[in-house]
């Protein structure tokens, strides 16, 4: 398993989970929760994480960044929920992909889109 410098950890864990999922069935939102809805929440607080980076990029506000990437992560997983989706399946389609299109002795250290390689 991938690991940096860090305590090897799966996804996130069940309790989290479940918790992202009483918080919402507790407030009877999954009614709002369409996926076209959920989509947005995700590009709305995507752009609210970026802007914890605007005008300067290396002195940034870490609490920002947590709390921006946890909206992310949260309306990631009502998404997956709604559309019954795993998330290990889908990223792993996708790796594929992506190291298909981008292969090692072409791609390495370059930031070359895949399509100009």
């Amino acid at each position: 398993m991938w690991q940096k410098g860090r305590l090897q950890k799966t996804a996130m864990n069940t309790y989290t989970i479940e918790r992202i999922r009483k918080f919402t069935k507790d407030r009877d939102w999954d009614q709002f929760h369409s996926p076209a809805n959920l989509a947005k929440a995700i590009s709305i607080e995507s752009s609210e994480l970026l802007e914890c980076f605007l005008w300067d990029e290396e002195n940034y506000d870490l609490s920002c960044v947590k709390e921006e990437l946890a909206d992310v992560l949260v309306y990631c997983r009502n998404l997956l929920d709604k559309l019954e989706l795993d998330e290990d399946e889908i990223i792993n389609e996708k790796m594929s992909k992506n190291e298909a299109k981008y292969p090692i002795e072409k791609s390495k250290g370059c930031n070359t889109k895949y399509d100009k390689l």
